[in-house]
This record gives structure tokens, C-alpha cells and sequence, in this order.
């Protein structure tokens, strides 16, 4: 897996996809504002890549940081709900990962976990399937859950796997497909 801000040009990022199962994209925010100020970047390209990476077939995946005061806006929060399942489709998983004050933002608290549990709600209620709330270990919204029976087929806390219950990617008790990287 290949983890990334990215910042990456189409052509290069086509030959890096082509060479690996997953790419993950660390989104900053969902604002030009917070990319300009923060970032010193821009958001624009960071986007154009998640839908060149969607196109060539790779397996991707979206982390979004919330830092408070900073990107935690419900609208920020619906308009990439919007944006992913437009443009990238309601089966790439979005991430709402815990923000902890360290390196140059020390000044501000940790994310509630309230509000990435109000983020994950938007993003639900916005038809996007596999919506996950990251760095808050024992969570239930850490695990994989079926978007047709709603059962849990991958069960994680933090980093470790408790139990996987799909066969042949598909979730073992309704057999609707659950896509990912399985084998």
C-alpha cells in the first residue's frame, strides 16, 4: 500500500497504480482556505488525483484528518461526502480519523470523537457505504459493516483484525460483494 498527500501528476500516478494493490490519500480538508493557510498548498490537485486513481482501478482509500476549528464544519464535512460519491462513487471508504495535537498544531485539542461521529453521519446519510471513524481504538465505526444486511464482516480494533467474515469477497451472510483488496 502507498500512502500519500496526493500531490502526484496523472501520468506518473497511472504507472505508480498500475504497480500496486492500494493507494491511500491523506485529504487535509475539504477547503481551498484550509489547504492555502495551512497546507501552503492547493486542494484542486490533490482531488484531480483521487479521480485519476478511481479510473485506473486501484484500490483507494481516503484519510481525512479532522483538526478542530479547523475542517470540522458539517459542511465541509457534506460537501465531500458529496464530492466522493460523485466523482469517486459510494464504495471508496472515507476515513474521519482523530486529530491529536502534536508537531506544529499543539495548540489546539484533540477531535471529540462527537465530531467525527457527526461527520461519519453525514457522510452516511450522503449514500456513501463504508464510512469509518480512525484513531479512536474500540470504536464499533473501526470495522467493516455490510451496506446491505448491516452485519459486521470485518471486525478491527486499531490495527489488528479480530475476525473477517466474507468468502470470496463477499459478506458470508447476505453474499452481497464488498469490494477491497481480499486476497
Amino acid at each position: 500500500m502507498v500512502v500519500s498527500g496526493g500531490y502526484v501528476q496523472a501520468e506518473p500516478l497511472k504507472k505508480l497504480a498500475a504497480q500496486v494493490d492500494a493507494i491511500k490519500i491523506d485529504l487535509k480538508a475539504y477547503s481551498e482556505k484550509f489547504y492555502k493557510e495551512v497546507v501552503n498548498g492547493q486542494l484542486k490537485p490533490v482531488l484531480e488525483a483521487l479521480v485519476t486513481l478511481r479510473k485506473t482501478g486501484v484500490w483507494n482509500e481516503i484519510v481525512y484528518l479532522v483538526v478542530p476549528t479547523l475542517n470540522d464544519s458539517d459542511s465541509e464535512f457534506q460537501g465531500l461526502a458529496r464530492w466522493v460519491k460523485s466523482e469517486l462513487g459510494p464504495d471508496v471508504p472515507l476515513h474521519f480519523s482523530q486529530f491529536h495535537p502534536e508537531y506544529l498544531l499543539k495548540n489546539l485539542p484533540p477531535t471529540p470523537v462527537e465530531t467525527l461521529e457527526r461527520a461519519k453521519a453525514i457522510a452516511d446519510a450522503e449514500g456513501l457505504h463504508y464510512v469509518y471513524i480512525g484513531n479512536v481504538p474500540g470504536h464499533p465505526a473501526e470495522s467493516t459493516y455490510c451496506p446491505h444486511c448491516r452485519k459486521k464482516v470485518v471486525d478491527r480494533t486499531g490495527y489488528t483484525i479480530a475476525g473477517i467474515h466474507l468468502h470470496h469477497g463477499k459478506c458470508q451472510f447476505c453474499q452481497t460483494p464488498i469490494p477491497g483488496v481480499w486476497t
